[in-house]
């Protein structure tokens, strides 16, 4: 029996470490993404592209907010008390939350963004055809 303990408690800490480090490595994954978003939105400023920059921050954003949150549902499974657990899941209603407004402006901002296109598109065809003056004017 003693030895059925022990093995128990050795799986145990063995599981704990192997949450703790998918916890850190999904926390860090989820950081490294923003900085990668921020670091292309800053590279388009400074070049000087016509980006939509504010569709790529909230892209970004949100799918950093994804690995963030899966670090939080990962980090309920070694909660211990109802505290912690209330804890976790005031976090994770946050992080919900925050990951749902983000895809609902970026829904929204691209959506403007292709109705501003689609109006910019009809604007040169229209002045594509229309007529110029030497053209319209009557042959006397």
């Amino acid at each position: 029996m003693e030895l059925w303990n022990h093995v128990y408690e050795v799986a145990e800490k063995w599981f704990t470490l192997i949450v703790q480090a998918s916890i850190l490595l999904m926390e860090l994954i989820g950081v490294l993404i923003i900085l990668w978003t921020v670091g292309q939105c800053i590279y388009c400023v400074l070049k000087k592209k016509q980006r939509n920059l504010r569709l790529l921050l909230a892209h970004g954003i949100a799918f950093a907010l994804e690995f963030k949150l899966g670090g939080e549902v990962l980090r309920t499974i070694l909660a211990r008390d109802f505290e912690e657990i209330g804890m976790i899941a005031c976090v994770i209603a946050l992080r919900a939350a925050l990951t749902f407004l983000l895809h609902w402006e970026v829904k929204e901002e691209h959506e403007e963004d292709e109705a501003g296109r689609n109006k910019d598109d009809i604007a040169v065809i229209q002045k594509r055809n229309k007529p110029s003056a030497k053209q319209s004017a009557p042959e006397k």
